[in-house]
């Protein structure tokens, strides 16, 4: 039963409970082997690299990018990969062989950095090919670092486990992604051994270029879709719940035990991701079920996700949302009756790469949702001039996701619970499919908002 797994940061950060709850947890001998796990860098350790993903607080690569000194950066990185080898020496890491691999790898990608500055200080070519290919650079180190130090561990310990680097550091061979991930794993006999793979991947076509920081997660899809595993498996801190638990209390929420595709796909258009949605569709093509577990709760079978799941009774799966959105509302007296409207709007979204997450349409008015950082002001200027008037007004949004929850009365509840606590709904709608109702409401009613529904239709 060949599985092929990802383990998040975070939980690469509990090294021991991957250990005891991820690699040996109920397994022994030829049981251990025939898994393929892909690994996401150490907890913060890519935010040092790139830039904080919350904050966005810059790291080496900004540095590089605004033409500055990178070295003393890349130095200070050093010594935090070597500080965290430290804490995982009573694991079983050899910590000397572990240093001497972070300081090669680094000084092997400060090389190649160095160069890209140098031909990028030339003017010669294009700035924006360059940044991206030191965001690959310098994004793949991280990888490369927790998987040697977890695969060092699992050797020291006995097995036959396999270091497989995809960040191609020694390796000029033009290939796609694909293609790399073919070559290495075309020798190996996966029954026999336990392959800790980076999250990272070298490809021609460039990994970060379209999915930017959900690398790890396509990484582990390609892999999957190209080895044909019983199943897949993604470890994180957290359960895929019915409700968040930090919001509705951990007594008033439990975990999703199956769910779908389309419905991790709903998850994912509200920043709540089960699985990066272009991660997910070679696993729901290719008839691979995902099953979402918590590290922390290894007995716990998690989330199962399927491509044909339909729940037997008409309930409500999750309540989700996010309360950091904008409502764009696009006025014009001459959109009744006239035909392109929409069309002109899409164009210029299309233009400045905003995606929306919903629309609603009266007469003379079209309503869309963005995200908070996807707003600019040539945006709004663009629309400004094509439209009679443009309103933005910040929103939450609270969504009620469910694969069958076609049910009488179950948007008079819902709309009845917001009422009760004299929270007022912006606006609303669902698709005809009913598998994600939403509800637009002011962003400080958020968490009250989600309470309430939980409590009414949870």
């Amino acid at each position: 039963m060949l599985t092929v797994e990802k383990i998040g940061g975070t939980s690469m950060s509990a090294l021991t409970e991957v250990l005891d709850n991820i690699i040996f947890y109920d397994r022994s001998g030829e049981a251990l082997y025939n898994r393929v796990f892909v690994v996401s860098a150490f907890s913060g350790v890519t935010n040092l690299l790139l830039e904080n993903k919350k904050t966005k607080e810059p790291g080496v690569y900004h540095r590089i990018a605004s033409y500055e000194d990178f070295h003393g950066l890349l130095d200070e990185l050093v010594a935090k990969l070597k500080a965290i080898n430290k804490q995982y020496e009573p694991l079983g890491l050899d910590l000397a062989k572990a240093n001497t691999f972070i300081e090669k790898h680094v000084k092997k990608a400060e090389s190649y950095l160095e160069n890209l500055v140098d031909v990028l200080a030339s003017g010669y070519v294009s700035k924006e090919g360059i940044l991206q290919a030191a965001r690959e650079i310098l994004a793949s180190i991280g990888e490369t670092h927790s998987a040697f130090n977890l695969s060092n561990i699992l050797q020291n310990k006995g097995l036959n486990a396999k270091f497989i680097d995809l960040s191609g550091f020694d390796d000029q061979r033009p290939f796609t992604i694909d293609q790399r991930i073919k070559d290495v794993f075309s020798g190996i006999d996966l029954k026999s051994c336990i392959c800790i793979v980076t999250g990272y991947a070298k490809g021609t076509e460039g990994i970060m270029r379209e999915f930017d920081r959900g690398y790890s997660e396509v990484t582990f899809s390609k892999i999957a879709q190209i080895l044909k595993p019983t199943e897949a498996i993604i470890h994180k801190e957290y359960h895929l719940s019915t409700a968040d638990p930090g919001v509705v209390g951990i007594d008033n929420c439990k975990p999703v035990g199956f769910t779908n595709y389309d419905i991790a796909d709903q998850l994912a258009d509200v920043g709540m991701e089960a699985i990066h949605p272009k991660a997910s569709k070679p696993l729901e093509i290719n008839g691979i079920n995902l099953r979402i577990k918590n590290t922390f709760q290894p007995a716990h079978p998690g989330t199962l996700i399927t491509k044909d799941y339909v729940s037997e009774s008409k309930r409500v799966e999750v309540i989700t949302g996010y309360d950091r959105m904008l409502i764009i509302d696009v006025y014009d007296p001459l959109m009744v009756g006239s035909v392109g409207s929409d069309l002109q709007i899409m164009q210029i979204f299309f233009q400045h790469n905003v995606s929306y997450t919903f629309k609603a349409t009266s007469a003379n008015s079209i309503s869309i949702v963005i995200w908070e950082n996807d707003f600019s002001q040539a945006f709004i200027d663009d629309l400004e001039k094509k439209f009679e008037k443009i309103t933005v007004e910040k929103v939450a949004m609270v969504c009620l996701l469910g694969s069958n929850m076609d049910q009488p009365g179950l948007l008079a509840k819902s709309t009845e619970a917001l009422a009760r606590e004299n929270i007022n709904i912006v606006s609303a709608g669902m698709a005809l499919r009913k598998v994600n109702i939403q509800f637009l409401i002011a962003q400080e009613h958020f968490k009250t908002a989600i309470i309430a529904l939980n409590k009414a239709v949870g």
